[in-house]
């Protein structure tokens, strides 16, 4: 499938698309995980990867046998997850020259999963802050990702039609959400071997094929 040549607007997610935020995310949830007498590995990754912070903290909940701490398990892994975040974080090959190229010419927002205290110490932390018009965080919707409010709220606040524009996502999870929004999704996999969909799938942001979409794309308006 062609990538679009016309867009209303374009909408990316953060962690593992425009951020190498995972190497954070994931020693903060081994730390949750050891401090529970629990192993993490491949597998508990796999099953943790994309889902919205609150889903997240239900899954550690129930996977420690502690109904009901589903909130302090949240607190404890982003606290975590922040502590990691500070030390330094950098965008994604790719990334920069993509959000540099479309910036000022396409509205571009940030639909993330990520609450807003992390999602903005990362867009900050790899000097891709300034770019974007709209960022929306986890726990600004009501419902997080697989659900598409995230996207849809990006879009609106945009004033842009979903159906017309595009969306960039690197997990099963939130191509789920950009799908289900209306988007055109270009799918860029974190996770190596995991077979993900999208209308259009690459390897990395730096892909030439991106790159050339990028300096030729032009809004509907």
């Amino acid at each position: 499938m062609n990538l679009p040549r016309w867009v209303s607007a374009i909408v990316f997610d953060c962690d593992g698309l425009l951020v190498d935020t995972e190497p954070s995310w994931t020693v903060g949830q081994a730390a949750v995980f050891a401090a529970n007498g629990f192993d993490f590995g491949p597998r508990e990754k796999q099953l943790i990867l994309g889902q919205s912070i609150s889903d997240s903290g239900e899954f550690m909940a129930e996977y420690f046998d502690r109904p009901g701490d589903g909130p302090a398990l949240v607190d404890e892994l982003l606290t975590r997850v922040g502590e990691e975040l500070l030390k330094g974080v950098a965008p994604l090959a790719g990334a920069l020259d993509l959000v540099k190229a479309v910036a000022g010419r396409i509205p571009i927002a940030v639909a993330s999963n990520s609450p807003r205290r992390l999602l903005d110490v990362s867009l900050r932390g790899s000097g891709l802050d300034g770019y974007f018009e709209i960022t929306v965080a986890g726990d600004e919707v009501e419902f997080g990702k697989p659900h598409p409010q995230l996207y849809l709220e990006a879009f609106a606040r945009l004033g842009a039609e979903p159906t017309a524009g595009v969306a960039l996502e690197d997990s099963a999870t939130g191509v789920a959400s950009a799908k289900a929004s209306g988007a055109f999704v270009i799918t860029v996999p974190s996770m190596p071997g995991e077979p993900i969909d999208g209308d259009f799938v690459v390897a990395s942001l730096a892909d030439p094929v991106i790159r050339s979409w990028s300096e030729r794309v032009q809004p509907l308006h």
